[in-house]
Parts: structure tokens; sequence; C-alpha cells
């Protein structure tokens, strides 16, 4: 996968709060830091994200894409 973003920050999924459109992400950067993504539901489902996975966290502007690895 390709993306057009040069800040990658790698993390592991801490926990998903799963609704009937959106999904909250909650990632641990590192000990105390914690980032946060909101995207659809059928987004999470599509790349199989879970808790525990490890993901990079691709920063652009105000959006956090998180990319599994």
């Amino acid at each position: 996968m390709k993306y057009g973003a040069r800040n990658a920050i790698p993390a592991k999924v801490k926990s998903l709060k799963k609704g009937e459109i959106m999904s909250l992400v909650k990632f641990d950067v590192s000990e105390p830091i914690e980032m946060a993504s909101v995207l659809t539901t059928e987004s999470v489902a599509s790349i199989k994200l879970k808790k525990g996975d490890n993901v990079l966290l691709i920063v652009k502007a105000i959006h956090v894409l998180p990319v599994k690895e």
C-alpha cells in the first residue's frame, strides 16, 4: 500500500470501540503516550484490525491513518 505522508509512527492497537458506522481505535505509541483514530467500521474489518496488532500511524494534516504491518 502506498501513502503520501512522511510521518510514520510505530504503534500497537490498544483498544477498539466499534459502532455501526464508525469505530474508535486507540493506540499505544510509547509509555505513556497514546493516540486515537476514528475510522469507518468497514475499514477496520477490511484491514482485519484487532487489539494487539502492530501498525504504523501515518500522520497527515489532521488525519491519523493506521497501516497494519
